[in-house]
């Protein structure tokens, strides 16, 4: 990927004493038990990865995976142990306090779990804040915080109090107040899971909404498998401190290259996130029926159609060539044949 926005080589974060030395003394090649049993911990092992412009990156793993440890290491509030990182063919871990400041200020936005609103300014202050901590007159940051507001969709709120706010609705103030700086990269560690199901969802779908119109290029960390599916272009399961899988969601549901990765895909009901091109197969010159699909289509919203035919359905692109076929019985192998004995 030439334009990668975030590159990681290599990079590694051990807690502990000696963990440099021992990192040096394992030649890259790190045993988490055996550093474990050395009084060292291992955050993040031998992480390497791009991400391209307006791209969102979804990492996930089970709590202790390493996941928020790697984001803190590209937005540098953890010093990695070793590796490299470029944020814009920068290089991140050569930037000193000062430049770093800059670069977050300016480039970068983040969303954490906890809110941290502060109690004692409306939502439109608490929005405007970041904005007067660059500098920004106090009448141009109100505007913009105003502008910010109507895009979270919180207009008419924006005198309360984050007291008087519901749980949903700070975590929009929290990502209002991210995005007025305009940032390039958007970091969010696990914003959502303070939320309950239902706010969580329309978060998601409000989420997906911001993306698709500013086309920010994400870091978005969570333990929430349907949660990565929905969201994210690729996403990056971690164990261990160890990147054990990095694709795009359809790869990860029908080719999970470990037994880890397996363990997350096998109750995803695959219809809800694969396309009819991930199944679909080469045109050839056979009798097709007269129905045709579009190749995007999610294959839940098309099942039926398909499944009312006796011969193969041709799969077309958005200029109506065909690109492919698709026959009922891969739809049904599709849905019901990959469940818990991965094809």
């Amino acid at each position: 990927m030439s334009d990668a926005v975030i590159k990681c080589e290599s990079v590694y974060k051990i807690f502990g004493e000696n963990a440099k030395k021992m990192l040096q003394e394992a030649n890259g090649n790190v045993d988490a038990k055996t550093f474990q049993d050395k009084g060292c911990i291992v955050g993040v092992n031998n992480a390497s990865f791009e991400v391209s412009k307006g791209e969102m990156l979804v990492v996930m793993g089970l709590s202790g995976s390493g996941k928020s440890t790697l984001l803190r290491c590209i937005s540098r509030l953890t010093d990695a142990t070793d590796g490299k990182i470029y944020i814009e063919g920068q290089d991140l871990l050569s930037l000193n306090n000062k430049e770093l400041i800059e670069l977050r200020r300016n480039k970068m936005g983040m969303v954490f779990q906890s809110f941290a609103l502060l109690p004692h300014k409306t939502v439109l202050e608490n929005i405007a804040f970041p904005l007067q901590i660059k500098g920004v007159e106090t009448e141009n940051s109100i505007n913009k915080a105003m502008d910010m507001v109507k895009l979270v969709g919180l207009d008419g709120r924006e005198n309360y109090f984050p007291r008087e706010l519901s749980g949903g609705q700070q975590q929009r103030v929290g990502i209002a107040r991210s995005l007025a700086v305009e940032p390039d990269i958007w970091f969010l560690d696990e914003p959502f899971s303070a939320l309950d199901p239902l706010i969580r969802k329309e978060m998601q779908d409000e989420f997906l909404r911001l993306q698709e119109k500013l086309k920010k290029t994400i870091m978005f960390i969570t333990h929430d498998f349907d949660e990565a599916l929905k969201l994210a272009d690729r996403i990056a399961i971690m164990k261990d401190g160890i990147i054990e899988q990095l694709d795009t969601p359809a790869k990860i549901v029908l080719n999970p290259a470990t037994e880890y990765v397996k363990k997350f895909t096998e109750e995803v009901p695959r219809e809800k996130v694969l396309i009819i091109e991930d199944i679909m197969e080469k045109p050839n010159n056979e009798n097709l029926s007269d129905l045709k699909v579009l190749k995007d289509e999610i294959i839940e919203n098309v099942a039926e159609k398909i499944l009312s035919q006796e011969k193969s359905v041709a799969v077309i692109d958005e200029t109506n060539k065909i690109v492919g076929t698709v026959h009922p019985s891969k739809i049904i192998h599709t849905v019901f044949g990959g469940r818990k004995n991965n094809d």
